[in-house]
């Protein structure tokens, strides 16, 4: 054989195995719209994927999904919604023979990498009041400008978060943590990370009790503390206006920041 044919086969060949290993898509996986009242929370409990949120502009929550592989089978993630007992909306990204149940995923292999790397990334949109319920483990989490209570979870991959009038909790181990905050709500806030920084902007006029703290990085904030114990760079405990709820932020790798808005 010749040279040129020889370099002709090899490109072939070449072409075949990218187009082999080629991300492909399914932007049509899932689909579910309906009304949702105001007090009521969408779930989404995902495994190898992102998960986006958005105000919706209706009184319908609208949630998708696309699915996305390269050696995987696609056929092997289900992707199920179903209605709580107390009316919430859950859906769930499931692998193999998992379970959604009202509390999120059990049971069921959470394999996929060299065996199936399906992805599913969500895209959520909410009416005003409705709040999110947001977990995932590899993927990263965004919901900007809801109104309600949002609470995301996540393992590897960012949070970012902003409440125009609800309160946001958040936690993740490899990634950064950004949380806006229209109101603190009744109950105690907590921001956990391992590798990332932590940095929340809450309402001017808030009343609070802080514990943040972090091993390798700095503490700081703009609002005038009433501090409690010594004073560290690396650790700030004190009250915040009149004091209330509990504001807890931790980190290993990163800083944290308390913002005023603005």
């Amino acid at each position: 054989m010749t040279a040129r044919r020889l370099l002709a086969c090899s490109l072939l060949l070449s072409a075949h195995a990218a187009t082999a290993h080629a991300q492909r898509r399914d932007p049509d996986a899932f689909r579910h719209e309906a009304p949702l009242a105001a007090g009521r929370t969408v779930h989404i409990h995902n495994v190898n994927g992102g998960i986006s949120a958005a105000p919706g502009g209706s009184d319908r929550a609208e949630v998708r999904a696309e699915k996305q592989w390269r050696r995987g089978d696609p056929d092997a993630v289900r992707i199920v919604q179903r209605t709580a007992a107390n009316g919430d909306l859950v859906v769930c990204a499931l692998w193999n023979d998992a379970e959604c149940t009202d509390r999120g995923i059990r049971g069921g292999s959470k394999n996929w990498g060299n065996r199936n790397d399906v992805s599913v990334a969500f895209t959520v949109r909410v009416p005003d009041g409705v709040h999110l319920d947001l977990h995932t483990v590899n993927g990263g989490v965004t919901a900007e400008g809801v109104a309600g209570m949002v609470d995301a979870e996540t393992v590897n991959g960012s949070i970012t978060a902003r409440s125009t009038g609800g309160p946001v909790r958040a936690e993740t181990v490899n990634g950064s943590i950004r949380a806006t905050l229209g109101a603190l709500g009744r109950d105690d806030l907590r921001y956990k990370a391992v590798n990332g920084s932590i940095t929340l902007e809450i309402p001017a006029d808030a009343n609070a009790e802080l514990a943040l703290e972090t091993v390798n990085g700095s503490v700081s904030t703009d609002f005038p503390v009433t501090v409690q114990g010594r004073l560290s760079r690396k650790s700030l405990r004190g009250t915040v206006g009149s004091g209330g709820r509990r504001i807890e932020a931790s980190t290993v790798n990163g800083s944290i920041t308390l913002r005023r808005p603005g």
